[in-house]
């Protein structure tokens, strides 16, 4: 069943950049999607439309039933509650412990505090960051924030996880440790995109490949390699 669909999306910037251009894309619920190509791709943007950062100019973008590109701002906040997001650069609450950083994203949905604490331990489980739950960011590794971010991102269990170049500021073998965490969600339902330039994770990864070039669909490889040049 289908959980994403563009339809002729085109995203044109007021200084009249074109950066995505007449792209059809469907993604089924429970895939597991690499977005590469080179810089100004259009990774990005298509990344931020997915999340309602950004509007297309045109065309139709439906995620989980809902059609993104006339969907009016205060009615955003209906499709980030199906999707957590992952950023390349954590976005931790500095003066907040890893248990508040995750709580926090049930908090502000004024979820009951039992139900909050027994879905940021099963997150935290998921992420093997049980036992850090009184930590600081500022005592964790960067491999153990990034992790603390995915729990955030998936403490509601959505439907979607977006992740936009989650392990570009990571060693390679800590990026693998959080592509096999990325796994395990996308292994329990979540279907899991993710915008990288990382040519060996996608390689090891051996998932969907979506190759972008100049905002525009060159290839789709149902599981692919990263054979395409990228700079």
């Amino acid at each position: 069943m289908e959980l994403i669909r563009l339809s002729k999306v085109t995203k044109r910037y007021k200084n009249g950049v074109t950066a995505i251009a007449e792209l059809d894309l469907k993604i089924k619920k429970g895939d597991f999607v690499f977005i590469i190509g080179n810089s100004g791709s259009g990774k990005s943007t298509l990344i931020k439309m997915l999340y309602r950062e950004e509007k297309p100019t045109m065309g139709k973008i439906i995620v989980g039933g809902i059609d993104v590109a006339r969907l009016i701002n205060r009615r955003v906040y209906r499709l980030r509650r199906k999707l957590g997001i992952v950023f390349q650069d954590f976005k931790l609450l500095p003066k907040a412990t890893v248990y508040e950083n995750v709580a926090f994203a049930l908090e502000v949905l004024g979820e009951a505090r039992q139900d909050i604490r027994q879905k940021v331990i099963k997150a935290l489980e998921l992420v093997d960051l049980k036992d850090k739950v009184k930590y600081y960011p500022d005592q964790l590794s960067g491999g153990e924030q990034q992790r603390v971010a995915i729990a955030r991102a998936i403490v509601n269990e959505p439907k979607l996880l977006i992740c936009d170049e989650p392990t570009g500021n990571l060693d390679p073998k800590i990026s693998m440790e959080i592509m096999r965490v990325l796994e395990t969600i996308n292994k329990l339902g979540t279907t899991v995109i993710m915008a990288t330039h990382d040519k060996q994770i996608v390689d090891e990864m051996q998932k969907r490949v979506v190759v972008l070039d100049a905002g525009r669909l060159i290839k789709d490889f149902e599981k692919g390699t990263y054979d395409y040049e990228v700079v």
